[in-house]
């Protein structure tokens, strides 16, 4: 099995899922261009835990995790199977590296999973599996978490971080669709960009202190730290690159980037 690149795409608000715009078109495309992995790992800005849980269901369920979208949204399903050979899989490598996992075999996906994957895999035929973050536990622990995760890139295991590249909600409530990006907005993802492609990890663990209007940008680090995830599951000697940049609501970034040793070319 070749050794998979990884990735962290933005989800944005959830008519992503219905909304034919740039971000919804770069996902399909996404996915025809990867092919079908064995299965994904998904690490969402929406699955928080202390202790670090994987679900552990065949067949997980549909979360609509969101209030006050248009009806069409709560009628989607997602019923891709889940994996629970592979969910033991990542409580051993986790257990392994000291850090204490629990298997949630009743949990099913949340937004921040279904939604993207809805788009890159339409036919819900590759098996799914989530960890969770825990944005309490800091940069440091979520870089740690993508290398325990490393081995799966050599099992046929594509491992995504989903989260947004901003993430000020605040202000996307209150700004049309169609609202150019603002200055701090674009700001931070010019810095985010050339960060990640130098793979500045030790500034990327610290952007709230160095990064341009980071607390702005990220009031809370909850869709920060998959990016950190999927770049922890890549050495430094890889490659990696943005594979796709577009906004929407002003204020939110789509963007996402690719890591690994065999980039897919998505042009």
């Amino acid at each position: 099995m070749a050794w998979l690149p990884t990735l962290f795409v933005s989800h944005g608000a959830p008519t992503l899922a219905i909304d034919d715009g740039p971000a919804h078109q770069f996902l399909k495309t996404c996915g025809k261009s990867l092919g079908k992995p064995k299965a994904v790992l998904m690490l969402s800005a929406h699955f928080e835990a202390p202790t670090a849980t994987v679900t552990g269901s065949a067949s997980p369920g549909t979360i609509h995790d969101f209030w006050g979208f248009p009806d069409a949204l709560y009628t989607l399903s997602y019923p891709a199977p889940g994996d629970p050979a592979l969910a033991q899989r990542v409580s051993h490598l986790l257990s392994a590296a000291g850090i204490e996992t629990h298997i949630d075999a009743k949990r099913g996906l949340d937004h921040g999973a279904w939604i993207p994957l809805s788009l890159m895999f339409p036919d819900a035929d590759v098996p799914v599996v989530q960890l969770s973050i825990d944005a309490r536990k800091g940069a440091a622990y979520h870089l740690r978490l993508g290398e325990v995760l490393r081995p799966l890139r050599d099992e046929g295991v594509l491992v995504i971080g989903s989260g947004g590249a901003t993430h000020n909600l605040s202000h996307a409530i209150r700004a049309p669709q169609d609202e150019p990006i603002v200055e701090w907005a674009s700001t931070f993802r010019v810095w985010l960009a050339d960060t990640v492609g130098n793979d500045r990890r030790d500034n990327l663990a610290s952007y709230r202190d160095i990064a341009p209007d980071a607390i702005r940008n990220h009031p809370t680090d909850e869709h920060f730290f998959p990016l950190l995830c999927a770049i922890g599951a890549t050495t430094p000697d890889e490659p990696r690159r943005q594979i796709h940049a577009s906004d929407t609501y002003g204020a939110l970034a789509m963007d996402a980037y690719m890591f690994g040793t065999s980039l897919v070319d998505l042009e």
